[in-house]
């Protein structure tokens, strides 16, 4: 799945959050100075040709909808992330994650206990 943009990733969580949604909706969902209909409508269909949206035709117009769940979109952009900086290393990520103390010894213990539990079931 190809990677989206600052810009791409803004207007899919509104999708994600509202459901589907018209391109003049969006504008709704912006303060002043809100983007021109014209630039959303270019994020929308790009958002489209890159698999992340379809739509339903209405009339002149299309509603748009996610085709792609927000959790998709975290697990593949995680497993990037990881494969580009981490060598596809969930081990390498812990330990980043321990050496700059973002995560404590205590955490990482429940950590463990939560995949061992999971383990068992």
């Amino acid at each position: 799945m190809k990677t989206l943009t600052a810009k791409e990733e803004e207007v899919m969580g509104f999708f994600w959050e509202k459901g589907p949604l018209f391109v003049r909706q969006l504008l709704d969902f912006y303060e002043e100075p809100r983007p021109h209909f014209n630039t959303l409508s270019t994020v929308v269909r790009g958002l489209e040709e890159k698999g992340y949206l379809s739509h339903v035709p209405f009339g002149n117009t299309y509603q748009y909808y996610a085709v792609v769940s927000r959790d998709d979109f975290k697990r593949r952009t995680l497993k990037g992330v990881i494969r580009k900086y981490f060598n596809d290393s969930y081990l390498g990520v812990v330990s980043s994650l321990v050496k700059e103390e973002e995560i404590t010894v205590d955490e990482l213990k429940e950590l463990i206990r939560q995949v061992e539990e999971g383990n068992k079931r």
